[in-house]
């Protein structure tokens, strides 16, 4: 595997072939894959075993070059520490259907011995400005390749279905406006994250009924 560490102090990430982006980007791509692949086995072993399960479903990406050029400018990321800097080249969004199940799932995250969690952000107890919900938990995860054992940082996001749905129509405004949403429409994504909280809140009240009318339907769909 190319040192890309070295490459990037010697070039600059912007000086970087296509080649070159993807040798420093292989490792990424394993860890996402393979995490994805261990959580949604995860998922299907308590389907087996539990009435509730907290995982709802498993995305992963790894950040677009582009994307991380523009980061590295925003927040001064020098070009010798891309891979200690920034953490969120892997990332991995684990959906859930109620707020509990979140804390759940972090609690599952730190019982692993293939993570290590270095670092915790709770923005839905401490939610953003701008109305963002979601549990950020930072871990570096070893990867075995053929030159030894290599550990990347992963970021994964811990959310519901309502945060994501406002998270990801947050995220395509911003692209719109390039960051410089209008000030009305701010005020509206302010709104929507609060009532988009308000129905996490009203879905946890009954979440027990909610659980078990879904068992049920399950084991009839099961007897079919």
């Amino acid at each position: 595997m190319v040192n890309l560490k070295w490459i990037l102090v010697r070039k600059g990430a912007g000086g970087l072939d296509p080649d070159e982006w993807e040798s420093f980007l292989t490792p990424y791509h394993q860890a996402v894959g393979e995490l994805k692949l261990k959580f949604r086995e995860l998922r299907n072993q308590m389907l087996a075993t539990t009435k509730h399960v907290p995982i709802e479903f498993v995305t992963g990406r790894v950040k677009p070059i582009e994307s991380i050029k523009e980061k590295m400018v925003r927040r001064h990321v020098t070009v010798g520490r891309l891979a200690e800097d920034m953490e969120d080249i892997a990332g991995l969004r684990i959906m859930c259907q109620f707020v509990e199940d979140i804390y759940q799932v972090v609690a599952l995250i730190k019982q692993r011995h293939d993570l290590t969690v270095v670092q915790e952000r709770d923005y839905i107890q401490n939610a953003k400005a701008s109305g963002y919900r979601s549990y950020h938990v930072v871990c570096t995860y070893p990867l075995q390749c053929y030159d030894g054992e290599k550990s990347v940082q992963v970021e994964i996001q811990v959310r519901t279905l309502a945060m994501n749905f406002w998270a990801t129509i947050e995220h395509s405004l911003k692209y719109k406006y390039q960051g410089n949403l209008p000030a009305e429409t701010k005020q509206r994504l302010q709104r929507a994250a609060e009532a988009a909280f308000l129905l996490d809140n009203e879905m946890s009240s009954i979440r027990e009924d909610i659980q078990e009318a879904q068992h049920a339907f399950e084991h009839r769909q099961d007897r079919r």
